[in-house]
């Protein structure tokens, strides 16, 4: 993980407002929005996680989208929930809380893991 991704999840734990380079933390009463170029790429609350890509299905944009998982995900780090790029589209590989098992679908922007 990069050292802005740490920064960026620790703001969200400790409830802070952040901001260094492309990449900022904006905190309102306990429910935190990232921002990435000023492009929303995720809504975190005490329960649910709610990603976007942005308007750009870039690289950084994902990397911060898996570092946000990795920290807040279902299964945070276990069984690594990820967003992955396969042939110009983008999936995201979760844990489905149905079936108990690890699941790919396609990324949806405003999808919601809820836990």
């Amino acid at each position: 993980m990069r050292k802005i991704e740490s920064q960026m999840i620790a703001a969200i734990k400790e409830g802070k407002c952040w901001k260094s380079g492309n990449t900022q933390v904006l905190t309102l009463a306990g429910d935190s929005t990232v921002l990435l170029h000023g492009n929303k790429i995720a809504e975190i609350d005490d329960c649910s996680l709610k990603l976007f890509d942005g308007g750009y299905q870039s690289t950084t944009t994902k990397s911060r989208l898996n570092a946000l998982l990795s920290e807040f995900g279902y299964t945070c780090g276990t069984k690594r929930e990820y967003v992955f790029q396969k042939q110009y589209e983008w999936f995201i590989r979760m844990f489905d809380l149905t079936e108990e098992a690890m699941r790919t679908i396609p990324f949806t922007n405003g999808m919601r893991l809820a836990g």
